[in-house]
């Protein structure tokens, strides 16, 4: 399902624990680390694909998490002509995704990597809430930079130091309200 714009509608999670810490997965086969994240089905809310994302790649239930916020606009992504399936070029551009930050009510133990017949992951950790990104895939970061940056003002109080990211790496780009997409209702 592409928007008219050859963009997937998609759902992106930052799930944070106590000590308010994100998750990251280690994909499958690979040296990158992603956060959780999946398409939204024909007929389903943001909200509901984020749930079975969680499930499917995580292995948490509802009961497991606490939604904080969410972004309030789509973010987009292109991705490059060499990582699109061959029956997808000329269509599909990238991902626009709704971003969900959540907080870990569960225990640690309640995540399961092998929660479904397809694991996306091998390998999980905690990590501070800005770390550098050289380990995700070069055209998601940008997106990542945004979500991570519109979300941490719903996670840390105004005079928390961890609210704003430090260091020469982020340098997060400020959109406007008028250059983002606002999400449809399904």
């Amino acid at each position: 399902m592409l928007d008219k714009e050859g963009y997937r509608p998609n759902v992106g999670i930052i799930l944070t624990n106590s000590r308010k810490q994100v998750f990251w997965g280690k994909r499958i086969r690979e040296h990158s680390w992603q956060f959780p994240q999946g398409g939204i089905k024909h007929g389903e809310s943001p909200e509901q694909a984020m749930y079975r994302e969680l499930h499917e790649e995580v292995g948490l239930l509802p009961e497991h998490v606490e939604i904080i916020g969410r972004t309030r606009n789509w973010l987009r992504y292109t991705v490059p002509d060499h990582w699109i399936r061959r029956e997808w070029r000329g269509s599909y551009k990238g991902q626009k995704q709704i971003w969900f930050l959540l907080k870990l009510v569960g225990r640690d133990c309640d995540v399961s990597l092998r929660a479904t017949e397809h694991p996306e992951f091998d390998a999980w950790r905690w990590n501070e809430y800005w770390v550098p990104l050289e380990n995700v895939i070069d055209f998601k970061r940008e997106v990542y930079k945004q979500a991570l940056g519109e979300l941490a003002k719903l996670l840390f109080s105004r005079n928390d130091p961890r609210r704003l990211p430090k260091g020469d790496h982020w340098e997060l780009a400020e959109k406007t309200e008028e250059t983002q997409e606002k999400p449809e209702s399904t």
